[in-house]
């Protein structure tokens, strides 16, 4: 019997991630794959020969593997869904990256540097915004947590992808957004939020982090909300030295997920070498 992806079960896949409590962008990216891969087969029944000619065709179009890995886990998924598991195919194994380029983490200095600019600009939503990403280790989908409330207790209690922690708010930074709060006037809810009152989206956090670049100073490729969350994790990693309270903190299921926050640079690999002294 032919197997067939039809939009219907595209439909009841999608409401299933849904009642599997998968984060909303979670959800869009699983259909986004599944949708590439439907398109392609241009319906024509699913086969195994034709999954593993997808995942050919995508190692040919020369993606990162961790994207070809992530576009094949929507496929399996969707698989187990449909009870087709004979369908499923294996993950392109991948050597666990030991340093990461220089020129894609962002630097304490250059961190200082854009929220020294968003302040001299008087966007003083986006110098706390920035502090509040990178002081916290939270992620951008979690900000609306920080809310008024929050912030005069010094703590945000997170609830995502079926996961709840507390996030602490260290004093400093409470002080600030207490007296932008009363600058504001915000008198409860969340505190990052736009002209209309409603939370800021990842996509306009991203463009006004975007604006400061050139007058900071600051390569675009390095400026987004993600890679604040990596800069507090490698700061307190070096401080701590301590993995899994790290993942506790930023909230991963998985330590292996934690891994990928830490690894240092080039240089910095490099060094730890050097101080070796194995070259006699």
């Amino acid at each position: 019997m032919e197997r067939i992806i039809t939009s219907s079960n595209i439909r009841d896949f999608c409401a299933w991630l849904k009642s599997e409590e998968k984060s909303k962008n979670t959800v869009e990216k699983y259909i986004r794959d599944v949708t590439a891969f439907v398109e392609q087969l241009d319906d024509r029944a699913v086969t195994k020969e034709t999954v593993i000619a997808y995942k050919q065709k995508l190692i040919e179009g020369k993606y990162a593997v961790r994207s070809i890995n992530s576009m094949l886990a929507s496929l399996n998924s969707l698989f187990a869904f449909l009870g087709w598991f004979d369908l499923k195919v294996k993950a392109i194994k991948l050597q666990r990256q030991i340093y990461c380029p220089e020129e894609k983490e962002l630097t304490k200095a250059e961190y200082a540097r854009l929220v020294n600019t968003a302040r001299q600009k008087g966007n003083g939503r986006l110098d706390l915004l920035i502090q509040t990403i990178c002081g916290t280790g939270i992620r951008v989908s979690e900000l609306k947590f920080i809310t008024v409330e929050t912030v005069k207790c010094g703590e945000a209690v997170v609830t995502l992808k079926g996961k709840t922690r507390t996030v602490f708010i260290v004093k400093e930074l409470k002080q600030k957004l207490l007296r932008y709060i009363a600058e504001q006037k915000i008198t409860a809810g969340a505190i990052f939020i736009t002209r209309s009152g409603k939370p800021m989206s990842r996509t306009n956090i991203w463009r006004e982090m975007k604006s400061l670049c050139a007058e900071a100073g600051v390569n675009p490729n390095k400026v987004f909300p993600h890679n604040l969350r990596h800069l507090f994790a490698r700061t307190f990693y070096r401080l701590e030295k301590d993995i899994a309270k790290l993942a506790d903190i930023l909230g991963h299921a998985s330590i292996n997920t934690t891994r990928i926050y830490i690894i240092t640079t080039c240089d910095e690999h490099r060094r730890r070498m050097e101080n070796m002294y194995l070259i006699l």
